[in-house]
């Protein structure tokens, strides 16, 4: 039967459906006492994804970039040291006490064991070391929850991709500049909304299986096509030269706000769930009976995922996928079986409240960065019957003896981390960008809050100084710091990057790589809400995301495919 409870945290009723109390029973857990929303805030609480710091490494002392602040008081390794075999997690074992909290005791041995600097793998440290939450990649920069992408710079959720800079959420795709939401996509520039298997496409919108395409929205199937005008061959090639002057700053400007413009004529898809099957959300793709599921790929029977690929029977999980049976964490690449972990990956096996837990780990409780180690409490290694006796008393000690937080939210079994044991303050995780919050608002409600460094670096040269046409852009910009529009601090411009900037003509950026990357981050994260209301059309009771709500038309699935040219 539905049970309606009110949230331990905001306070707002939210509902339990009976397939989630069966995926519970299944799971073995307590159903939540917090509602989705401030489960999924809680969870984000714990990524860094974009603010990077530098520090010295715990072991070899060497200077390197990491995401966490060097006054946070971790044992952090560089990802070199952490991957090596110079140390041992069990050498940080203690036993378990009874007359404490069980998070007392894991925020403790947190801070003790090492921890990886960036979420990297060896040969993303190689040939590409800055960037975080990656792997596979080569000669890129500044890549946030990335993979097998080669000379890219400046996004987030980007894989399988090359020469791309300035795009987010992006799969498959090459030669793309300044874009969102793309699949397939090769010479993509300007693109927004959702476009997939397309070429040479320049401010396109919600579009598939379009080539030669420009400052268009809704097109299926088209070629040849400005402002939703069909043109022969050789007249779209004369319109076009007006605008294919892109390199200049001020000619791409005009011409990406003429786009905006029009696309506001036209209906948005107000939600992408292209080949995907009794599904709720957004931006779900391939996927079959996974509700409340946004940026979801390859899913089947899930709920309330974010940024997962290939998730198969899984509850409340934040990142990143290939995994099945998995409830309440951040978690990924064949795990299975795991519950509360945070960066359990690697087949990371019937886990449960630990962080980086990996390469084949089975029976981890309260364990971290421990690897090939199974049956194992606080990172002391026992028998596995001795294990399950002493996890099964835990359980039972952690409902009668919760852990209470400075705002008087108890934390039994069944929930994950308190958002006070996170090592990074709440503006520097994803937190922040899908729920703004003040200083004085996020103490309140418990968050850890780190003040903004100040910089240090001499500015050069305003970004308003800048040459407006990349052909007047000389090597020397390269040794220049500029100083960003919009947040004012230092950044550089990098080889490649102006490589594939005078390239493909495009104008040198005005901003900092991580204002551009958060001003696509924050319009994403405001896709990721949904509201109910109804189709201007039919009237027929709709989901949407609440960044749609206040659109002039709003359409339900059929009435848009029925309008779309």
């Amino acid at each position: 039967m539905i049970e309606i409870r009110i949230c331990q945290n905001c306070e707002i009723e939210f509902r339990i459906d009976p397939e989630d109390f069966a995926f519970y029973e299944k799971m073995q857990v307590p159903a939540p006492t917090w509602c989705p929303e401030c489960r999924l805030q809680r969870r984000l609480s714990f990524l860094n994804f974009i603010r990077l710091y530098k520090r010295p490494c715990d072991l070899c002392k060497k200077e390197f970039v990491t995401n966490y602040h060097p006054d946070a008081a971790y044992t952090v390794y560089c990802p070199e040291c952490w991957w090596s075999d110079k140390w041992d997690p069990l050498d940080y074992g203690r036993d378990y006490d009874f007359s404490r909290p069980f998070f007392e005791q894991f925020a403790e041995l947190w801070k003790k064991v090492p921890v990886i600097g960036l979420a990297v793998d060896l040969q993303t440290v190689h040939q590409s070391p800055y960037n975080n939450y990656t792997g596979g990649l080569k000669d890129c920069y500044l890549l946030f929850q990335a993979g097998e992408d080669e000379n890219a710079g400046y996004g987030v959720y980007v894989f399988g991709s090359r020469d791309m800079y300035d795009c987010s959420l992006v799969r498959d795709c090459e030669q793309c500049f300044d874009s969102m939401h793309s699949y397939k996509v090769s010479n993509g520039v300007g693109i927004r909304g959702q476009l997939y298997e397309s070429s040479d496409c320049k401010f396109l919108r919600d579009s598939h299986g379009c080539h030669d395409c420009a400052a268009s929205a809704n097109l299926h199937n088209k070629q040849y096509y400005i402002f939703n005008r069909p043109y022969a061959k050789e007249e779209y090639k004369a319109e076009m030269k007006k605008w294919e002057d892109l390199g200049s700053y001020k000619k791409y400007q005009e011409f990406k706000q003429k786009a905006e413009t029009h696309w506001a004529t036209y209906p948005r898809k107000l939600r992408q769930d292209e080949f995907s099957t009794d599904c709720t959300g957004n931006y779900v793709f391939s996927s079959k009976n996974c509700k409340d599921c946004y940026e979801v790929m390859g899913a089947e029977d899930s709920r309330y995922l974010l940024m997962t690929h290939k998730a198969r029977d899984s509850y409340d999980i934040s990142m990143w996928g290939d995994i099945e049976r998995c409830y309440d964490g951040i978690v990924g690449v064949k795990a299975v079986n795991v519950r509360f972990g945070f960066l359990c990956f690697e087949g990371a096996y019937d886990t449960e409240y630990s962080v980086l837990s990996h390469n084949g780990s089975t029976g981890n409780f309260g364990c971290v960065s421990m690897r090939k180690r199974d049956y194992c409490i606080l990172n002391k290694q026992y028998g596995k019957e001795e294990y399950l006796r002493v996890t099964e008393k835990i359980r039972k000690q952690m409902v009668e003896m919760p852990y209470r937080d400075r705002r008087g939210r108890d934390y039994r079994y069944g929930e994950f981390f308190p958002s006070e044991l996170s090592p990074w303050g709440y503006n520097e995780t994803l937190a922040f960008h899908r729920a703004p919050l003040t200083r004085e608002h996020a103490a309140a409600q418990g968050f850890l809050w780190r003040a903004e460094q100040k910089p240090n670096h001499k500015i050069d040269r305003n970004a308003a100084d800048l040459p407006d046409h990349i052909r007047d852009a000389t090597d020397d910009i390269l040794q220049e710091t500029i100083g960003c529009e919009k947040c004012k601090k230092g950044f550089r411009i990098i080889p490649r990057e102006l490589a594939f900037l005078r390239q493909k003509s495009f104008p040198l950026p005005r901003q900092c790589p991580f204002c551009r990357i958060s001003e696509k981050l924050d319009m994403w994260m405001r896709e990721l809400k949904s509201v109910r209301t109804h189709c201007t059309r039919c009237r027929k009771e709709i989901e949407i995301a609440s960044l749609y709500a206040s659109e002039r038309v709003l359409l339900c699935k059929e009435c848009y495919q029925n309008e779309v040219v």
